[in-house]
């Protein structure tokens, strides 16, 4: 699904997200010839994509609503914009507990082998499934920022922004020490999950958002000797 593994990895995600509110969505993926499924990744990665913007428009998804309809309650894109804090929290501890389990690349050849016949039973495919809390260190769970010259932004406008469309998932806003009263130019968004990090990126390396029509630009953190 998807040309990018992140784009892949995060389009599963909310299709497995809308799966528990009985909307069941990714059941009907393995009838779908590859180019139905293609589209359905496409209006996935659109709608992540959109969820990150200060001006909300999600552009219309057809296929992925034409999966929800069995679970009584109609999916488009108003009931994903109205429930942007939901989606995105919801698919971010998708991607923390079973993701980890479901996009193991190991344990997929582990898998392959013993299918072809290459190995017998392998205790590490037959453990069950525990969700374990698993604590990421903070340079994972980061994003550097850096923001246009002449529209500097205040620590809780980024603070403010992310809370407001997805709610308590940021832990702090670190930002560039200046002397003689000069704006910052570059900081650090420290995320509780490194999966938001992942829903902000979508496959991408390098993202703009506008918070009150000043342009910021986020990557992941890479740290460095003497870095924040």
């Amino acid at each position: 699904m998807g040309s990018h593994q992140e784009q892949a990895r995060n389009a599963v995600g909310l299709l497995l997200w809308l799966d528990p509110t009985h909307h069941q969505a990714i059941r009907h993926l393995p009838s779908l010839s590859p180019a139905a499924v293609s589209i359905v990744a496409s209006e996935a990665n659109s709608i992540l994509d959109c969820l990150r913007q200060e001006n909300l428009v999600l552009p219309p998804i057809p296929f992925v609503s034409a999966l929800c309809q069995e679970g009584g309650i109609e999916v488009d894109a108003a009931f994903l914009a109205f429930n942007q804090d939901l989606v995105v929290r919801g698919v971010a501890d998708i991607l923390d507990a079973v993701g980890a389990l479901i996009f193991d690349d190991h344990l997929y050849c582990l898998l392959r082998r013993y299918q072809t016949g290459l190995v017998g039973r392998l205790p590490e495919l037959e453990a069950p499934y525990t969700c374990r809390p698993v604590t990421v260190p903070e340079d994972c769970r980061s994003m550097f920022v850096t923001f246009s010259k002449g529209q500097p932004i205040e620590r809780e406008e980024i603070f403010d922004y992310f809370r407001q469309k997805w709610g308590d998932c940021i832990v702090r806003v670190l930002m560039e020490k200046t002397t003689r009263g000069k704006p910052p130019m570059y900081g650090r968004i420290i995320f509780k999950s490194e999966a938001f990090v992942s829903l902000v990126l979508n496959g991408q390396p390098l993202i703009k958002i506008a918070i009150g029509h000043r342009q910021i630009w986020l990557r992941k953190y890479i740290p460095r000797p003497h870095n924040m």
